[in-house]
């Protein structure tokens, strides 16, 4: 019998793609906490940073709505290791946070954390799944020093 000690911690191998020129935004080793505290399993993943025309293009082509959203989560492979990709339009993150009140780095651990437990087929389609996903995003928000994502929203 394994001992607490000894449990698995998921093995991330992520890469990350800056679309936008933005000197804000999170570099590597920020991404990396922030993934790590969401996973529950082993990763592979890529972050992509991007525009809004880029945004709204993927958000209409995958999910059939014209407009560009905050974060989109595409899951490529849900063996060991899961493989796919989270992009955030960082237009759309900004204008949220500052309309939420929040910092924008505060907002992107958010959507980070959001499109991780995406990926690892957490959603939130009917009521009871939103609340244990919402439950979840602010428990680890809540372990990286962040305040609860949906205080403002509620």
């Amino acid at each position: 019998m394994r001992s607490r000690a000894s449990a698995h911690v998921p093995a991330l191998a992520f890469i990350v793609q800056y679309q936008v020129d933005d000197p804000a935004l999170p570099r590597r080793a920020t991404l990396r906490r922030w993934m790590r505290a969401a996973m529950e399993r082993d990763a592979q993943v890529t972050v992509r940073f991007v525009g809004a025309r880029e945004g709204r293009r993927l958000n209409a082509r995958f999910r059939r709505r014209d407009y560009a959203t905050n974060v989109l989560t595409f899951v490529y492979d849900d063996a060991v290791p899961l493989a796919g990709d989270v992009v955030l339009c960082v237009p759309v993150l900004k204008r949220e946070a500052r309309a939420q009140g929040k910092t924008a780095r505060a907002h992107c651990a958010h959507l980070i954390v959001h499109g991780m437990l995406h990926l690892q087929g957490y959603d939130h389609n009917r009521t009871s799944d939103a609340t244990r996903m919402e439950a979840r995003e602010t428990a680890i928000l809540a372990s990286l020093g962040y305040g609860d994502p949906y205080a403002a929203v509620r």
